[in-house]
């Protein structure tokens, strides 16, 4: 899991990773990949994000249902999408 989750991390720039230990968001983002593959989507992506914000930081205010969200933070999870599907389209060669 961890393999995958490092994986996901790699394809993901740098100044788009939140701080402090992401160790559990891309494990999350890899039983995603998993569960998912091809077909996950930005929900999912947010989904699983705010599952582990919620331990980081329970008042975050965007700690909501996807589809409450601006178009801006709904844009901002594409590129860890992008990354589990490369990831996925990758091992699956």
């Amino acid at each position: 899991m961890d393999e995958l989750a490092e994986e996901i991390r790699e394809r993901v720039p740098d100044d788009l990773v939140p701080e402090g230990d992401t160790h559990l968001l891309f494990r999350l983002y890899a039983v995603l990949a998993l569960a998912k593959g091809e077909r996950v989507t930005a929900a999912d992506v947010h989904n699983a994000w705010a599952a582990w914000m919620q331990e980081e930081n329970r008042g975050h205010p965007a700690i909501r249902p996807f589809e409450e969200l601006d178009s801006s933070a709904q844009r901002a999870d594409e590129p860890f999408v992008k990354a589990i599907k490369t990831v996925v389209a990758l091992r699956s060669r």
